[in-house]
């Protein structure tokens, strides 16, 4: 995880890794959308330049990805705790969660889950289309 030119190593489930946030490198279009879904999952545009999806949802925590432009110009990719109501009526999204503190949160839920998220993240990594940022 790099904070710049320097090379950190921040370890999930820490208290310094719910200061990171994963940073796209390219903004979202109709023709990226689609790679950025997970599980099954596609992004829906929630608002002009948000858009979100389910992370993990269950009986007691709901959580969904939300990606815009949340630092400057840069496209982030935070979380955001979600009330779902009649099975499936989203009726309210909580303010954004950066993305560490996102999936620590999701790790106290569900370990596995986390482990399958962080993937995610690592596998958008490995083919550059985003980076690991600490919040300053």
């Amino acid at each position: 995880m790099a904070n710049d030119d320097e090379t950190v190593e921040i370890t999930p489930g820490t208290p310094q890794f719910a200061k990171m946030v994963f940073k796209l490198n390219d903004a979202v279009t109709d023709e990226n959308l689609a790679v950025l879904n997970y599980n099954g999952n596609e992004l829906t545009q929630i608002d002009e330049g948000v858009y979100a999806q389910p992370a993990f949802v269950n009986d007691d925590f709901n959580l969904f990805f939300v990606i815009t432009q949340l630092i400057e110009e840069d496209w982030i990719v935070a979380f955001s705790k979600a009330t779902i109501e009649n099975e499936s009526e989203i009726t309210d999204l909580s303010e954004p969660i950066p993305t560490g503190e996102g999936l620590n949160m999701l790790g106290e839920v569900s370990p596995d889950d986390a482990n399958n998220l962080l993937q995610y993240f690592n596998t958008l990594s490995d083919a550059n289309r985003g980076e690991w940022r600490l919040l300053q």
